[in-house]
């Protein structure tokens, strides 16, 4: 079975720790600090694999965790940074991210970054200086990003056959390229979406076959609205009707069907170029079915022909060869039949001239030198305030906010110089100044990022 969906779970890397070490040498009377800092923890990545054609893969593996940095150490060595955990998915699949960011991944080699890694902790000889030459403390590393993130799969296929069940899309897909579904004469024969491929002088097309459409599949019905996301991408719908359904239905009804449930879908898929197929002609006769051809064409493209197949000017009388039709065709309809092979040469032919050439893949590959890139500046905006000081109903006073909480992660607060140092960085960021501002002083409760705090904002 084709799997078009899965959810898993990404993890980033942490941060290596910052090391706490001195410099000890032989004959060396004065060491200072040389403690190195920790890598960066490694990043999830996502990559676009031409390799690949499914999710099955994550239905065996569900979590993924990328490598941490290394820890700093002694003598000024930094540690290494982790080595960027890439999972693989094939074209067409489009992820959605930790923040609900939705990126398609179309040509391979594309790839989204979707779990950061932490950053690493500094070594104590950062924090050297003229009145803390022996610093006695170091930062850690701080965690990775981790959450789910959903991939789903959107066929990249040029031609999507659409029709009610049993309408004889396996079996003209069968015909028209080399794929293999399974045919048989009950409805819902095909359970997941089929490919294959046309193969022309200048050109390839890919065909899937999408099957299970009935009325209110838009709305879940059967399993059509499984398969309905595969029609997205495609570029032309091939709608397949059966000259003389089985069960004696209207194809006229059945076409308003299929029409109205892939433009209740998505509208945008309502304007996609058409064809429509008339199929299984061999079980009717052949005026018949040339019949329901003129019909078809006169009903969706407003052309009228006579008996003999003539196109007729809007007064009646023949057109000549060489006279332009007052309505160009906007749906070719054809007759066909996989019995006999009959029309699907035209088919074949008219798919590999019409179908539009895929724009978005040219721009995603065109290859952009420096020279052809616009001049430009770039401008660092000054960092936001990413913290707030409030006071509650009970009179305790909480700070909190992503830097803050950054900030207090990094340091062994039980470390007394550690504790001193992140007191100094408090009062650079104002948070001192806010929570004077706010009414705080010496004795009062104070909570920073979940923690009790004692400070004194006169010191």
């Amino acid at each position: 079975m084709l799997s078009d969906s899965a959810r898993i779970f990404v993890q980033g890397g942490s941060g290596g720790d910052g090391c706490l070490s001195f410099r000890r040498e032989a004959h060396v009377p004065k060491g200072g600090p040389d403690g190195g800092d920790g890598g960066r923890g490694a990043d999830v990545l996502v990559v676009c694999d031409d390799s690949l054609r499914d999710l099955q893969s994550f239905s065996r593996r569900v979590h993924f965790k990328a490598p941490r940095g290394r820890h700093g150490e002694g003598a000024l060595k930094k540690g290494p940074d982790g080595e960027d955990l890439v999972v693989r998915v094939p074209p067409g699949t489009q992820v959605t991210g930790l923040d609900g960011t939705l990126h398609d991944l179309l040509v391979p080699g594309q790839s989204v970054r979707v779990a950061g890694g932490g950053s690493g902790g500094r070594g104590n000889a950062r924090f050297a200086a003229p009145t803390r030459q022996s610093p006695r403390f170091r930062e850690r590393g701080l965690p990775g990003e981790e959450g789910w993130i959903d991939l789903r799969l959107k066929l990249l296929a040029d031609v999507g056959l659409v029709g009610l069940p049993n309408a004889g899309k396996s079996s003209l897909l069968s015909r028209i390229t080399r794929a293999a579904p399974k045919v048989a004469d009950y409805p819902f024969t095909t359970l997941e979406p089929i490919l294959g491929t046309i193969q022309g002088e200048e050109r390839q097309l890919i065909v899937a076959d999408i099957p299970g459409l009935i009325e209110g599949a838009a709305e879940g019905r059967g399993l059509g609205h499984e398969f309905l996301a595969h029609v997205e991408r495609c570029r032309l719908l091939v709608h397949v009707l059966d000259l003389a359904p089985l069960d004696g239905s209207d194809p006229v009804d059945n076409h308003a069907t299929i029409e109205a449930e892939v433009a209740a879908y998505d509208e945008r898929l309502a304007g996609l170029p058409r064809v429509l197929v008339l199929s299984k002609a061999d079980l009717v006769a052949p005026e018949v079915a040339e019949a329901a051809r003129r019909a078809w064409d006169e009903r969706l493209n407003g052309r009228r022909v006579d008996d003999a197949g003539r196109r007729l000017r809007a007064d009646g009388t023949p057109l000549e060869e060489w006279e332009e039709d007052d309505h160009a065709a906007e749906v070719p309809v054809l007759v066909t039949s996989s019995a006999t092979r009959d029309g699907l040469d035209e088919l074949r032919a008219l798919l590999l001239r019409t179908v539009p050439v895929r724009a978005a893949d040219d721009l995603l590959a065109a290859d952009l030198t420096l020279a052809q890139m616009a001049e430009h500046r770039l401008y660092r905006p000054t960092a936001a305030r990413d913290w707030r000081a409030s006071r509650d109903g009970d009179g305790t006073f909480r700070v909190t906010g992503p830097g803050i909480e950054r900030l207090l992660a990094r340091h062994d607060l039980d470390n007394e110089e550690a504790l001193e140092y992140v007191e100094s960085r408090l009062r650079k960021m104002g948070v001192i100044e806010a929570l004077r501002e706010a009414g705080f002083e010496s004795g009062d409760e104070l909570e920073i990022a979940g923690l009790a705090f004692e400070l004194d904002p006169e010191l």
